[in-house]
C-alpha cells in the first residue's frame, strides 16, 4: 500500500507542478521566459545542419516541423515528418513530436495539439520548459546525482520539504553505512543536484552568499560571477562586484560567459534584477555553465566520476540489492505466506522509491549506440534483478493456498493476454497470428472470470486457529488485479482485433511491396519477363493478394471506428485514424503499381519478341545479301526492298534502345554492341549497293535470274557453318534457312532452259538437286525448331533459378540481419520453403540441360547440320547452378536444416556429379 500512495502521490505532485505552471502568468514573468526560452531554443537549432532559428516562440511552433527540429537535436535521432503546408500535415508533425516526448516517458500534462496550433502562451511555454528541463537540465543534473561527496549530498535533505517521498524516506529510515551509496545519495531531483552544484561552484570562489533557490539569490549578478570565477579565475575579480549595482554585475556575468566562454545570453539584467525573478528562466541559463563544466578537460583528482565509474557504482549498489533480494527470500523458506510476502514487499517498497535517480542513466545508456563494459554490466545487472522480481511476484502468486493459486494463475495468464505490446513488430504476419490467437485466448479467460470471482469471493481468510493465512495487502492486491482485468478486457478486444486487422494489412503490403521491387527492376532476358509475369498472374489471379488486401483494409476501417463511439479507447482514436488513412494511401498506391508493372513488363517482352524477331530476320537478309552469289553476280537488291528492310533496320534501332533502357546494365552492354555490330554491317551494305547502282549502266540494271548453282552451294556452306544451340543463333539459321528455301522456290528452271548459259544437261542435273537440297534444308530447319523449343524451355528454367537467387539473397540478408539482433531461433521456415524451392530448380535445370545435350549429340550424328554444338549453355548451366548452390550453402548450415545433399532428387545428383565435379 505504501508503494501505491508513493506512486499516486507522485502522480499528483507532477500534475500538480504542470498545472501550476500552466496557469496564468504575470505578464512581465511571461516575457521573460518567453526572451528566455527563445534564446535557449535558437542556441540548440545553432547545432542544426543546416542550422534555423525561432523568431516568435508562441508562432513559429505551429507546423510543428520546428518543435521536430528541436528535439532531433537534443536527441541526436532522426524523426520523421510530413513534408507541406496544410493543417493535416501541421497536426502530423505535432502528435509525432508529442508521441516522440511521450516515448521517452515524458509526462505532458494539459499539452495538446489544438493549443499549440493556436500558440497558446502557457501551452507552449510548459511544453519548452518540459524539453529543456527533461533534454537538459535533467540529464546534465543526473550526473551530479552520483558525486563522490556525500557531505555535500547529505545536506540537500532540507532543501525541498514539499517533497513528499524525500520527507517520508528521511524521517522513516536512518542514514545508511557508506557500502549502500544509493540509499543516501540517489534521492535528487534535478533542481537539488543543480542547486548543489551552484554552492560548490561558491565556495570554490569563496564566496559566502547562501545560495537558497533560483529567484532572489540571484538578483545581486554576484553568484553568476562566482560560479565564473570558480570556472576561470582568470576572468573575473570579485572585489569589484560589491563597489557595483546589481544590473553592472549581471551585465558583466553576461558579457564575460558570452565572450570568454561562449555560452549564449538567454538573460538580460533587468529580467533577473526584479522582485521575482523567473525560476525557471535562471535555471535554464545556468543550466548552460554546468554544461561548460562538464566540457573542461577533467582533473585527475575528479577522474572518478566518469561515467564508467558512475556505472560502476549503480552495478554495485544493484548487485548489493541483488544480494539482499535473494538472502531474505531464502531466510523466509519454510517461513508462512504472510512472512515471505512481507518480507518480499518490505524489499520491494525501498527499491522502487530508491531507483527513480538511476532511470535517467539507464535511459541514456539506451540512446548510446555502443556500450562501454561497465555500462554492459550496469544494463545486465539491472536486468537480473528485474528478472529475479518478477520471478518472486510469480512465485508468490503460484504458492498461495487452495483454491487462490488457482485464481492467481488464472490472473497471471489473463494479464499476459492484456500486456500492452510496444514497438512495431517486423514480422507483421507473425503479429497478426499472435493477435488472433490472443483473442481466442482472452475469449476463453473472460468465460472462466466469473467462476474465478465466485472462488476468491468465497475463500475463507482464517486458518484453524483463527489467524489470518494471506494478508489483507495481498487480498487487497487480488481483489484490484480483478477490477483491472475486467475494466482493461472490456476493451482490449477491440486493440487486439485492430492490432490483428492492421498487422494484416501490414503484412500483405509487405508482401507485395516485395514482389513490387522485384518486378519494377531491370530486366535480364525475356524469359525473365515472362517468369515475373507468371508470378504477377500467380499473386494476384490465383494468390488473390489485393483482394485480400482491399478486404483487410475495409475490416480495419470498421473496427478504427469503435475508437470514436468508446470513451475508453478516445485517446488513441486520433492515432488510430492516422494509420488507417495512412494504410488507405499506401494500400492505394501499391495497388496502381501493381496494375502499372504489368503493363510495362508486357510492353517489355512484347518489345523484347520484336526485337528478337527483327534482328534475326535483318541479320539473315544481310547475311545473304552479302554473299556473292557466282562470279560476275551479286544479290538482287531493289530499292523496294531497300526502303522495305531501312523501316525494318528504323523500327529494330527504336525497341532496341528501348530495351537498353529497361534492362539491366549487362543486358543493356550486351544489347548496345549488338546493335552496334548489326548497324556497322548494314552501314557497309548500304554503302556497297549505292555503289553498285551508281557505277552499272542503268540498262544493265533489270531482273535477273537467279543462279541455282549459287543457291546450292550457299545452302552447302551454312550446313557447314558450326551452329551454337542458343536462342539468338538458332533464330538467325532458321530465318537464313528459309530464305535459301524461298530463293530455290522462286528458280524457273524452263527460264533458264531458254538461256544460252544453261545447257540442256546442266538443267537436268539441277531438277535433280533442288527438290534434294530443299528437302535436306526442311530436314535442317525442323532439327532448328526442336532445339529451339528445348532451347526455350531451358532459358525459361535458368530465369527462374536466377529469380529464385535474387529471393535467396534478399532473404539471406533479412535473415543475417535478425541474426545480429539475436531475433532469430532456430532456422526460418522460409528459408526451408526456398531450400526445397532451390533444389527443385537446380535438378530441373540440370535435366533439362542433359536433354538437350543429348538432342545436340544424337543431330550432330543424324541431321544434315554437321558442326552443331552446346558449350555456351552449358557454361552458363554451370554458372547458375553453382551460384545457387552458394547461396544455399548458408541456409543448409542453419539450426534445424537437413544437409543439402540429402535432399538432392537422385537423378541430378547423378548428373551434377558427372557434368559438373567439385
Amino acid at each position: 500500500m505504501e508503494n501505491e500512495d508513493w506512486i499516486i502521490c507522485e502522480i499528483l505532485h507532477t500534475v500538480t507542478d504542470l498545472n501550476d505552471f500552466i496557469e496564468p502568468y504575470d505578464v512581465e514573468q511571461e516575457q521573460i521566459q518567453k526572451r528566455t526560452f527563445t534564446n535557449w531554443v535558437n542556441a540548440q537549432l545553432s547545432k542544426r545542419r543546416p542550422p534555423c532559428m525561432v523568431v516568435d516562440l508562441f508562432t513559429d511552433f505551429r507546423d510543428g516541423s520546428k518543435l521536430l527540429d528541436l528535439l532531433e537535436v537534443m536527441s541526436g535521432q532522426r524523426i520523421s515528418r510530413e513534408r507541406g503546408r496544410g493543417m493535416f500535415q501541421h497536426r502530423s508533425n505535432i502528435e509525432k513530436a508529442l508521441s516522440f516526448l511521450r516515448k521517452k516517458s515524458i509526462k505532458l500534462v494539459n499539452i495538446n495539439i489544438p493549443d499549440i496550433i493556436d500558440g497558446k502562451p502557457s501551452i507552449i511555454l510548459g511544453l519548452i520548459w518540459t524539453i529543456i528541463l527533461q533534454y537538459h537540465i535533467e540529464e546534465l543534473a543526473s550526473c551530479l546525482s552520483f558525486d563522490s561527496r556525500q557531505s555535500s549530498m547529505e545536506s540537500l535533505a532540507t532543501l525541498d520539504s514539499r517533497s513528499t517521498l524525500s520527507s517520508r524516506s528521511a524521517s522513516s529510515s536512518p542514514v545508511p553505512p557508506r557500502g549502500s551509496p544509493l540509499h543516501n545519495r540517489f534521492r535528487v531531483s534535478a533542481k537539488k543536484a543543480l542547486l548543489l552544484w551552484v554552492r560548490e561552484q561558491c565556495h570554490k570562489a569563496g564566496c559566502s552568499i547562501n545560495v537558497k533557490d533560483f529567484k532572489s539569490s540571484w538578483r545581486s549578478g554576484v553568484v553568476f560571477l562566482a560560479i565564473l570565477y570558480a570556472l576561470r579565475p582568470d576572468l573575473v575579480d570579485l572585489s569589484k562586484a560589491r563597489t557595483r549595482s546589481n544590473k553592472q554585475n549581471l551585465e558583466e556575468a553576461f558579457r564575460i560567459a558570452e565572450k570568454e566562454l561562449r555560452i549564449p545570453r538567454l538573460l538580460e539584467p533587468d529580467d533577473v534584477d526584479v522582485r521575482d525573478p523567473d525560476e525557471k528562466s535562471i535555471m535554464t541559463y545556468v543550466a548552460q555553465f554546468l554544461q561548460y563544466s562538464r566540457d573542461l578537460p577533467v582533473p585527475e583528482e575528479e577522474m572518478q566520476a566518469t561515467p564508467d565509474r558512475k556505472a560502476q557504482e549503480v552495478t554495485c549498489w544493484l548487485v548489493q540489492a541483488y544480494d539482499e533480494l535473494l538472502e531474505g527470500w531464502d531466510s523466509t523458506e519454510g517461513e508462512s505466506y504472510s512472512e515471505r510476502y512481507h518480507v518480499f514487499q518490505t524489499f520491494l517498497v525501498s527499491f522502487n522509491e530508491q531507483r527513480r535517480p538511476i532511470m535517467p542513466l539507464l535511459t541514456a545508456m539506451r540512446r548510446t549506440p555502443k556500450l562501454s563494459e561497465e555500462q554492459r554490466a550496469l544494463r545486465e545487472a539491472w536486468d537480473t534483478l528485474t528478472e529475479k522480481l518478477r520471478e518472486y511476484r510469480i512465485e508468490l502468486d503460484m504458492s498461495l493456498p487452495v483454491p487462490l493459486d488457482s485464481v492467481a494463475r488464472w490472473l497471471l495468464r489473463t494479464e499476459g493476454v492484456l500486456v500492452e505490446e510496444e514497438g512495431d513488430p517486423q514480422d507483421h504476419g507473425r503479429a497478426a497470428d499472435e493477435a488472433r490467437e490472443k483473442q481466442e485466448l482472452l475469449k476463453v479467460c473472460l468465460e472462466e472470470m466469473p467462476q474465478q470471482v465466485k472462488t476468491f469471493q468465497s475463500f475463507q481468510n482464517l486458518d484453524e486457529d483463527g489467524n489470518m493465512t494471506v494478508p489483507t495487502d495481498k487480498m487487497e492486491e487480488l481483489k484490484r488485479r480483478f477490477t483491472s482485468v475486467r475494466v482493461t478486457a472490456k476493451y482490449h478486444g477491440i486493440k487486439l482485433e485492430y492490432r490483428e486487422h492492421r498487422h494484416t494489412v501490414l503484412d500483405l503490403l509487405g508482401q507485395i511491396r516485395t514482389k513490387l521491387r522485384v518486378w519494377k527492376r531491370p530486366y535480364i532476358s525475356p524469359e525473365a519477363v515472362r517468369v515475373l509475369l507468371q508470378e504477377w498472374h500467380e499473386l494476384v489471379n490465383t494468390q488473390e493478394l489485393p483482394s485480400l488486401l482491399e478486404a483487410a483494409l475495409h475490416k480495419l476501417k470498421q473496427i478504427s471506428e469503435k475508437y470514436s463511439s468508446k470513451s475508453a479507447l478516445a485517446a488513441d482514436y486520433h492515432h488510430v485514424s492516422q494509420q488507417v488513412k495512412q494504410l488507405e494511401e499506401d494500400t492505394a498506391v501499391v495497388l496502381e503499381e501493381v496494375n502499372t508493372v504489368k503493363s510495362t513488363m508486357g510492353r517489355v517482352l512484347s518489345t523484347w519478341d520484336s526485337y528478337s524477331d527483327c534482328l534475326s530476320s535483318l541479320q539473315a537478309w544481310l547475311e545473304q545479301g552479302s554473299a556473292t552469289l557466282s562470279p560476275g553476280h551479286r544479290a538482287e537488291v531493289t530499292s523496294e526492298s531497300m526502303a522495305e528492310w531501312g523501316s525494318r533496320h528504323a523500327h529494330l534501332n527504336e525497341v532496341g534502345n528501348f530495351l537498353i533502357e529497361s534492362t539491366d546494365p549487362q543486358t543493356s552492354r550486351s544489347l548496345a554492341e549488338e546493335l552496334r555490330r548489326l548497324n556497322m554491317h548494314w552501314a557497309e551494305f548500304v554503302k556497297r549497293n549505292t555503289f553498285d547502282s551508281v557505277a552499272e549502266p542503268s540498262g544493265n540494271v533489270q531482273a535477273r535470274p537467279q543462279d541455282p548453282q549459287a543457291l546450292i552451294r550457299e545452302a552447302t556452306l551454312i550446313l557447314k557453318e558450326p551452329l551454337e544451340a542458343m536462342a539468338g543463333p538458332l533464330r538467325t539459321y532458321r530465318k537464313r534457312i528459309q530464305f535459301i528455301m524461298r530463293k530455290l522456290k522462286e528458280v524457273d528452271l524452263d527460264a533458264l532452259a531458254s538461256s544460252p548459259e544453261c545447257p540442256a544437261d546442266q538443267i537436268q542435273k539441277l531438277k535433280l538437286a533442288i527438290p534434294e537440297v530443299m528437302q535436306t534444308m526442311f530436314e535442317a530447319e525442323q532439327v532448328c525448331a526442336e532445339l529451339q523449343h528445348s532451347v526455350s524451355g531451358l532459358d525459361s528454367r535458368l530465369a527462374e533459378l536466377l529469380h529464385w537467387e535474387t529471393e535467396a539473397r534478399e532473404l539471406y540478408q533479412l535473415l543475417r540481419a535478425a541474426e545480429r539482433q539475436r531475433q532469430q531461433r532456430g532456422q526460418d521456415p522460409r528459408a526451408r520453403v526456398l531450400i526445397s524451392r532451390g533444389l527443385q530448380l537446380e535438378g530441373q535445370v540440370v535435366t533439362e540441360e542433359q536433354d538437350l545435350q543429348v538432342m545436340v549429340m544424337t543431330n550432330q550424328k543424324n541431321s544434315p547440320i554437321q558442326y552443331l554444338h552446346a558449350s555456351a549453355i552449358q557454361d552458363r548451366v554451370r554458372a547458375a547452378v553453382a551460384q545457387s548452390q552458394a547461396r544455399g550453402c548458408w541456409y543448409a548450415e542453419q539450426p534445424g536444416s537437413q544437409k543439402r545433399q540429402k535432399q538432392k532428387p537422385s537423378r541430378r545428383n547423378s548428373s551434377t556429379k558427372s557434368l559438373y565435379p567439385d
